[in-house]
């Protein structure tokens, strides 16, 4: 043999072993391993199974059912990102939207956004010096809110299921409670510092200036005004902790991601966090509260007590239906408040007769002048009986009879009225009524006026011994509903209860630190109490919709969402139609029922509720539908 060829042969070897020992080189290498990558997991196998599957359908797209087909074996998406922004809500003030990106088979995907509401009271009245101060501290708390989200809460929550709401929210719940610590950290820092400088002025000797919250000394010879009866002071104003819209945007964003992600409506997946994932088998729409008529509380209006007047459609009619008789009463109340010129004097039911009479110019309500923030016209009222027959008015001349074919609700916002000096309500221009004296007179109102089968915030809430009282009286014939006890959903849970008064239901707002598992706790003591749940829309209501899956989900007896007006009001009741519409074809929609519940005063509904009562007809409210002389609504 050739000495070359011997050489050759022996590189060759050389090569080979080298190879061996580096492992598989060039084109052979990648196959082996995807040949591996693929046994493993069991690919061809799966590919085999697919096609078999499909090959009976003939599908007409082949690669879309291939890619559906083998969707069940990726990996659960997860959240890779917040994005939080400043945008506004329906009355043109800074809120805050969420937006959330998961990671979906290998691509970053957007799933949702949200945009919170915000509950800034829109006072009708207030200072030019009050109305900038509430403005810079809006775009402080959303500003904060906005760096919350792109920052600390989009490391936190990354590589999280949205499917997850409870961990989310608990979470959520300790980083919320760790930026209370800091500011409570903060404020202590901030008045030792102010001692500390008080300490360090010079004395200064007393002026006879009286100090604020004192009264000076009576003059000898004239009479001390003194209240009848020490009512219970207000109680504080929790604090908004500057950031807080952050944490209820983020959950809110997390349910609605979650839903997307389990290809459910959102107000579905609210039921099955609420009952532990089991589906329920009908589900009922909540009933509208509709607002119709903002009754203004300042100057030339002498009626104070009436902040909404409210239409309830009967639970005998759809949605649908109630909505359109909602419509044709409002038309009715459009008409009879336009300008004398421009149409006949409303003509006003008489409220002892019920026969029409002309009520003569002083008696009259003020025409309209602008929309409400809540989508419904305002009017100014000299007294409590105007709106509600103007209402009934209204009715009876399309035909319809309130109590039969439309039930009334009224907002009181009694808080609103308190003079703390004279220790009573001011529900008129200079008539005032101790907390006892609005009992009677509240008693007087629906005896007279049986239509009226919710009242909002008839008292404050601490006056808890009256509302006992007048649970007592109206529960078996109204719902006695709390509203301003029930802004901060954090301050109602107390050891597995409702810390507050005796009521009927409270109405619940999606705020500031709210979370969705805080709302579907409340609900669920709520439910174990006999009480109802309306979940109601804020001042600065924005244009998302969740509101009314929350609603819809959590089992709400009423929803609360202002005037049909608006778009960010309209947007909700349509929201209501699809999913009447959507329940009613798949044949889950169960029909609503209005329960009163009559108290006793040795049993506390907290404790002791009695059984529901059907709601008192017309009939037999008829023996009692008189006011004495002396009325004390008027």
């Amino acid at each position: 043999m050739e000495p070359g060829g011997r050489r050759r042969r022996q590189q060759q070897q050389q090569q080979q072993q080298q190879q061996q020992q580096r492992g598989p080189q060039g084109p052979q290498g990648p196959r082996r391993e995807a040949a591996e990558y693929y046994r493993a997991h069991r690919v061809p196998q799966r590919v085999e199974e697919a096609l078999n599957a499909l090959f009976p359908q003939r599908p007409a797209d082949l690669y879309g059912e291939l890619a559906n087909y083998f969707s069940k074996f990726s990996k659960a998406p997860v959240i890779c990102k917040l994005v939080g922004r400043k945008v506004l809500d329906g009355v043109g003030q800074p809120t805050l939207e969420v937006e959330i990106y998961c990671t979906v088979k290998n691509y970053e995907k957007r799933i949702c956004s949200t945009v919170m509401a915000s509950h800034s009271q829109i006072l009708e009245n207030s200072l030019p010096e009050t109305t900038e101060a509430d403005e810079r501290e809006r775009n402080d708390s959303v500003n904060t809110a906005v760096e919350w989200v792109n920052e600390s809460l989009n490391i936190m929550l990354r590589d999280l299921k949205p499917t997850d709401q409870c961990k989310v929210d608990k979470m959520l719940g300790e980083y919320f409670t760790k930026k209370v610590e800091e500011k409570k950290e903060i404020q202590k820092q901030e008045e030792k510092e102010e001692a500390e400088a008080t300490l360090a002025l010079p004395s200064c000797t007393p002026s006879a200036t009286a100090l604020p919250g004192k009264k000076k000394a009576a003059k000898p010879g004239r009479k001390v005004a003194v209240a009848e009866r020490t009512i219970p002071p207000a109680e504080p104003v929790e604090s908004v902790v500057c950031g807080s819209l952050a944490v209820g945007g983020t959950s809110l964003a997390i349910a609605k991601a979650g839903a997307t992600i389990s290809r459910v409506p959102l107000y579905l997946h609210i039921a099955l966090l609420k009952h532990d994932q089991d589906s329920p088998k009908e589900m009922t729409l909540p009933l509208p509260m509709v607002t119709l008529l903002n009754c203004e509380k300042i100057s030339p209006a002498k009626l104070k007590l009436v902040k909404e007047v409210m239409l309830i459609p009967p639970v005998q009619l759809s949605l649908k239906q109630g909505i359109e008789r909602v419509q044709d009463i409002q038309k009715e109340v459009m008409r009879l408040l336009e300008p004398r010129g421009k149409a006949p004097s409303p003509q006003l039911a008489d409220s002892k007769k019920g026969k029409a009479q002309n009520t003569g110019k002083k008696d009259l309500l003020q025409a309209l002048k602008r929309m409400s923030h809540l989508g419904c016209p305002i009017t100014r009222c000299n007294n409590l009986e105007q709106p509600l027959l103007l209402m009934q008015t209204a009715c009876s001349n399309i035909g319809l009879e309130l109590g039969t074919d439309m039930h009334l609700a009224i907002n009181c916002a009694a808080h609103e009225l308190m003079d703390y000096v004279n220790g009573k309500y001011e529900i008129l221009t200079g008539v005032f009524k101790s907390p006892d004296e609005m009992v009677d007179m509240y008693v007087e109102l629906i005896n007279k006026f049986p239509f009226i089968i919710a009242l909002i915030d008839p008292l404050r809430k601490e006056d808890r011994q009256q509302w006992n009282n007048i649970c007592c009286a109206l529960g078996s014939k109204c719902y006695l509903i709390a509203e301003d006890a029930a802004t901060y959903i954090s301050k109602l849970k107390t050891d597995q209860n409702i810390n507050i008064p005796t009521c009927s239901g409270v109405v619940l707002k999606y705020i500031n630190q709210t979370k969705v598992s805080d709302l579907i706790e409340v609900t669920g003591l709520l439910d174990g109490q006999r009480r109802i749940a309306i979940l109601g829309s804020p001042d600065g209501e924005s244009s998302d919709e969740s509101l009314v899956d929350l609603a819809v989900g959590l089992g709400a007896r009423f929803v609360k969402l202002g005037g049909l007006s608006r778009g960010e009001r309209v947007t909700k009741y349509n929201r209501l139609l699809a999913i009447e519409e959507e329940l009613a074809k798949n044949r889950t929609l169960r029909e609503a029922n209005l329960e009163f519940i009559a108290y006793t005063e040795e049993s506390q509904p907290e404790k002791r509720p009695s059984d529901a009562l059907p709601a008192p007809t017309q009939d037999s409210l008829a023996a009692s539908a008189r006011l004495p002389e002396n009325s004390a609504l008027t």
